[in-house]
């Protein structure tokens, strides 16, 4: 089995590429992202569409030439050493199967975003490279919390993450230690059965979701159980579930960490032997946590959780 390959820590002024691969943002969405690199000591590097809109049944940030063109050339520009997706959305199903590594394999990248940037995640870890799961630039303009952005700076710097959590009365008691594979849910649904799909053997999973029927997230759990999922990974972490089901009856529609969405995963996996975390801060919540595709995690699960990389 093959080492997964972490790009290199970033140096003071070094270029960040900002792309969007999937749906279009506005240049106001952006502002505070985008300064907040400069902050920082980096170049941003705004993506030649990064901006642009083609509406084709949804909003696209361009066609899919367009967003292909700068996701592979921000890839495989050896002048720029990391990749920030502007926004999820949708749309990044469309690029994997035109994806170019050549010279990103010379010069490995950190790529960062999560929602729909899950299938580009899932695409380099199957190549052998990590990638941050966390925050995109859009998400700054939303209110969300410094520490989520200021622990993806940390990692492109060369520190890795620790967490330490309380428990949560739906968690499953274990102590482990593997590669972290995963994200959205939706998208990780999507992948199954498919040359992009994670590999699932021996790892530790994490999902998150959003705005989804709870009959939905019964659904897709249930399909990771049909596809022999669960009776391959080594433990299962759970992040955010919020806007789940339907908004007037559901008065847990707004909290990040949403009980009968727990409920609902804690009943599949209970016939599970591995360990299982609810409530990590991560996902299309304020507090979005980062966290490292492709990452070795020990993982201890007692009436406190540790998480560490």
């Amino acid at each position: 089995m093959k080492k997964t390959i972490f790009p290199k820590p970033l140096k003071k002024g070094a270029k960040i590429a900002v792309i969007s691969p999937a749906g279009a943002v506005d240049a106001a969405q952006l502002e505070k992202g985008i300064e907040m690199i400069k902050s920082r000591g980096f170049e941003p590097v705004l993506g030649e569409h990064l901006y642009t809109k083609f509406s084709n049944g949804y909003n696209y940030a361009g066609t899919e030439s367009e967003r292909l063109s700068d996701i592979n050339r921000a890839f495989n520009d050896n002048s720029i050493s990391a990749v920030w997706a502007s926004r999820g959305g949708y749309g990044c199903q469309h690029l994997v199967q035109h994806l170019k590594l050549k010279k990103f394999t010379e010069n490995p990248k950190w790529y960062i975003g999560y929602s729909d940037n899950t299938v580009i995640q899932s695409y380099l870890l199957n190549k052998g490279f990590a990638s941050i799961h966390g925050q995109t630039i859009k998400t700054s303009s939303f209110g969300v919390t410094d520490e989520s952005y200021d622990m993806i700076f940390d990692v492109l710097k060369g520190k890795m993450p620790k967490y330490a959590l309380k428990s949560n009365a739906f968690n499953k008691q274990g102590n482990i230690e593997g590669e972290l594979v995963g994200g959205n849910l939706a998208l990780i649904y999507a992948l199954l059965g498919t040359k992009y799909s994670f590999d699932f053997r021996d790892k530790i999973l994490f999902i998150e979701d959003i705005g989804e029927n709870f009959y939905a997230l019964d659904r897709m759990i249930m399909s990771l159980e049909l596809a022999g999922v669960f009776g391959k990974i080594k433990g299962l972490i759970v992040g955010g579930m919020t806007n789940m089901g339907d908004e007037k009856e559901n008065k847990s529609y707004e909290e990040s960490f949403d009980e009968f969405a727990y409920k609902l995963i804690s009943e599949k996996v209970s016939k599970y032997k591995f360990p299982v975390v609810f409530g990590f801060p991560n996902g299309h919540i304020k507090d979005n946590r980062p966290l490292i595709i492709g990452g070795n995690v020990k993982l201890q699960v007692k009436d406190k959780v540790k998480i560490e990389f």
